[in-house]
């Protein structure tokens, strides 16, 4: 397995990452997108940079503007920002020689709901695959200077305006990924993601699972079922 780190500017920032290739190449190319308070060293993400090449999937980490290695402020970051951030990621790699163009999305938590939205921005979308993603962010609480996992003020006043603070539907090739026992986005945001999402689409609900997939059981069955789910719609056959 090859790693190469790379990096973008947008809008005067950094935005850094780490792609993880397959030895049989050229290969589609998922896209991982964390969520809030996390970064792409977070462990979820190195297991799917591990799992993923293996199977001949090549894995994009990185971190979002205001996380991580990236630069910008946390608490400028917003949903759109995010979208920003993965639409570059994914024009940064479509002409990269070790990939075939064809992208998949994956994203835990606020990192799932922006893939959603990044997905239904794209004319040729391709599958998505979400982990205790919200369908909403109505409930989102307050801005919270002191702790680094709160949203920032911007994301709350934009989500306050109504900008991005509902899923889209309509998202098709979706694999919504639940914890049963999530206490942080509860389940019925992964049954309202599934039931608004186009053919074909799936959701697996992980029974005890909590929000992070804490459980090791629970963690690999999420990747597995997500690199099932991806191999088959980008029309890869198994390394």
């Amino acid at each position: 397995m090859i790693s190469e780190p790379f990096a973008l500017s947008i809008a005067g920032a950094s935005v850094v990452g780490v792609l993880h290739l397959p030895r049989r190449q050229p290969a589609p190319c998922v896209i991982a997108c964390h969520g809030m308070g996390a970064s792409k060293d977070s462990d979820k993400y190195l297991l799917l940079a591990q799992d993923f090449p293996e199977a001949g999937l090549a894995l994009a980490r990185f971190d979002f503007r205001g996380s991580g290695e990236s630069g910008g402020l946390g608490r400028n970051a917003t949903i759109a920002s995010r979208i920003a951030d993965v639409e570059a990621v994914l024009e940064h790699l479509e002409g990269h020689p070790a990939l075939n163009g064809r992208f998949g999305l994956l994203g835990s938590s606020l990192g799932g709901y922006v893939a959603l939205w990044a997905a239904s921005r794209r004319r040729a979308a391709g599958p998505v695959v979400t982990w205790n993603a919200p369908a909403n962010l109505t409930g989102l609480p307050p801005s919270d200077p002191t702790d680094i996992t709160a949203p920032g003020p911007a994301l709350v006043a934009e989500v306050r305006a109504g900008r991005n603070a509902v899923a889209p539907a309509g998202v098709a090739s979706l694999l919504v990924i639940q914890g049963g026992c999530d206490d942080v986005v509860p389940p019925e945001h992964g049954r309202a993601l599934f039931e608004r999402a186009g053919e074909p689409r799936e959701l697996c609900m992980l029974p005890g699972a909590d929000h992070r997939l804490t459980d090791p059981l629970h963690r690999h069955e999420a990747v597995k079922r997500s690199r099932d789910w991806l191999l088959q719609h980008l029309h890869t056959e198994p390394a």
